[in-house]
């Protein structure tokens, strides 16, 4: 259970390597995250689960990459980086766009079945949200972020960090509003919905038809608080984690 001999560092980030453990999970960012995002849950779930972060192109230390603002092609270059890891049982984690992206992945592992699928913040992929965002000036982007939450607001307010992450957010609201579901064969593991209920990105009817995309058991869970709920509520979240994975 050692990691892959195929190079896989620049997209999948390992911050606590546990070659005893008997589970991965692998995350998946937002919009405009990066994998540093899902630190804290690997400290929490070491040495039970190790826990990979994917670092998409165009961020921290891949800042000087090209961006990729199409979901289908972003996750067609990360089944390969992830296909290494797959020597053990694995599940997904997503956050926003990210849980559109670790279920376009899941689509594109055949033969491969995961644990359990977690998708967070966002609605089943049958349902469409195009606001228009990777269209707006950078005030306005940067507005957005401001009120979901889930940017520090001392990067918010730092001019030379924000001119580095704009490309990668405008990039990644390309990828996640111009995203549609193209029908195929349904997953056959778990899937669970997880959902703020202030979330004005996605409603609890949107959330709930991501149980036609599997076969296989579906949950809803429903948190308090915004799009960024999971920071409230990361204790739960990392226990409900750890009780699936290692049961």
């Amino acid at each position: 259970m050692s990691p892959p001999m195929v190079d896989t560092s620049a997209w999948i980030r390992s911050f606590h390597p546990a070659p005893s453990a008997p589970a991965r999970l692998v995350c998946f960012p937002h919009a405009g995250g990066s994998a540093s995002y899902f630190f804290p849950v690997s400290r929490a779930l070491s040495p039970d689960v190790e826990v990979l972060g994917v670092q998409y192109p165009g961020r921290q230390d891949r800042r000087h990459e090209p961006c990729v603002g199409d979901l289908i092609s972003l996750a067609e270059m990360i089944v390969p980086q992830v296909e290494p890891w797959l020597d053990r049982p694995v599940a997904f984690f997503g956050h926003s766009m990210g849980a559109s992206l670790a279920y376009e992945v899941a689509r594109r592992l055949p033969g491969v079945e995961l644990t359990g699928l977690f998708v967070s913040g966002r609605g089943a992929p049958t349902r469409v949200r195009d606001e228009g965002m990777h269209l707006a000036d950078d005030r306005r982007l940067i507005a957005d972020l401001a009120r979901m939450s889930g940017t520090d607001a001392a990067v918010l307010a730092d001019e030379e960090i924000l001119r580095t992450v704009l490309p990668a957010l405008r990039a990644d609201y390309r990828a996640a509003e111009t995203y549609r579901y193209q029908p195929g064969p349904p997953l056959s593991c778990p899937v669970t919905a997880l959902i703020g209920d202030l979330d004005d990105q996605v409603s609890e009817p949107e959330a709930r038809p991501w149980a036609d995309r599997t076969t296989g058991p579906f949950a809803l869970r429903v948190f308090s608080g915004g799009h960024f709920y999971l920071n409230d509520h990361a204790p739960k979240i990392i226990d409900l984690l750890r009780t699936h994975l290692t049961r």
